[in-house]
């Protein structure tokens, strides 16, 4: 007798790799049909009207997938708009699980099976759709990282046509015209931030506390917010640092192979990508992070692995602030050196 059946999808840019399974008393684990889909509205209908010809009534199936940057997004509010149950899970966790599992070949077929496999073993809970705030700060301050990004370009490109022995003045203007440009974005979306914030109360005051940590200012608060949602996925710091690459991976085989351990870089870049500078002030003005940043140092001499662990804390200490509603207390911090980081 079937007592659960799930639909794992492997979300790409462009295509849904999709496998169906069950689970019952008599037979476990049976994954049995496998198809591609479309990633846009008419792939979605026939994706779903696929599951309903593929699946028995009666029995509640659940959609499962990976929250994979911004292509899962469309899928799952069509899925959720429409009633199905559906699960988005963090791709550390699939990733963990992934390794359990007697396979040979990483390919996409095997990757929508392993998601199916890991929503017919696990209890899931229900994907609740993303507060409007946190999508609309996410949008912003990515688009104002590329800008940065882009502004950063065409300061190196201005530097160097000053340089030249003979500087072309029509290039030298037009770069300066378009990083003035930049300038004033920057500025305008700087104001619809301050304006989201503004608006909501609880997001300004949760803000206020994630702020009272030195070396993180309000648009790293924001980001870390926007990036993780307000943390709806995460339930522990491990998950966080999982989610966000900064977690350590050691590779061994047997006696024979030792790798150095490494950060994984797997996860959300535009979180890591916000704790570096908050690191970097905190090394220099927190008693506590710069004591761990030196222990490190003198253990293995490698800077910049000492630097990413104090973005590990760092990101950790705003989960705990965030969660537990008190500001950052310098008396209480404790700051643990991970020990595969440790020499």
């Amino acid at each position: 007798m079937t007592v659960k059946q799930a639909v794992g999808i492997d979300v790409a840019k462009k295509e849904l790799v999709v496998s169906i399974g069950r689970m019952s008393h008599d037979t476990g684990v049976d994954i049995y049909a496998h198809k591609t889909f479309s990633n846009h509205a008419r792939g979605f209908m026939d994706l779903v009207a696929w599951v309903d010809r593929m699946t028995m009534r009666g029995v509640q199936t659940r959609y499962v997938m990976e929250a994979t940057g911004v292509y899962h997004e469309c899928v799952a509010y069509y899925l959720s708009g429409h009633g199905h149950q559906l699960s988005i899970v963090l791709p550390n966790k699939i990733s963990n699980y992934f390794r359990t599992l007697d396979v040979k070949t990483i390919t996409d077929k095997t990757a929508s099976q392993a998601i199916c496999q890991f929503g017919l073993e696990r209890k899931l809970d229900d994907w609740q759709r993303p507060k409007k705030v946190f999508r609309e700060l996410r949008q912003l301050t990515r688009e104002r990282d590329q800008l940065i990004t882009d502004r950063t370009v065409l300061k190196n490109q201005l530097h160097a046509e000053m340089a030249e022995a003979f500087p072309n003045q029509g290039s030298i203007r037009r770069a300066a015209e378009r990083i003035q440009l930049i300038n004033g974005q920057e500025l305008e979306i700087r104001a619809e931030l301050a304006g989201i914030i503004k608006r909501d109360a609880e997001l300004a005051r949760k803000i206020g506390l994630i702020t009272t940590i030195p070396g993180v200012g309000r648009l790293t608060a924001v980001t870390v917010l926007a990036e993780t949602n307000g943390f709806e996925l995460i339930s522990n710091k491990k998950q966080l640092v999982g989610y966000s690459g900064l977690d350590v991976r050691l590779k061994d085989s047997g006696t024979s192979v030792k790798g150095k351990p490494r950060i994984s870089k797997r996860g959300n870049r535009h979180l890591r990508k916000a704790m570096h500078m908050p690191a970097l002030a905190a090394i220099r003005h927190n008693r506590e992070h710069k004591m761990l940043f030196v222990r490190l140092v003198s253990g293995h001499g490698i800077k910049m692995k000492s630097v990413v662990a104090v973005q590990r804390k760092i990101l950790e200490l705003i989960y705990t602030i965030f969660k537990t509603d008190k500001p950052f207390d310098r008396d209480y911090v404790r700051i643990e050196v991970p020990e595969a980081l440790n020499g």
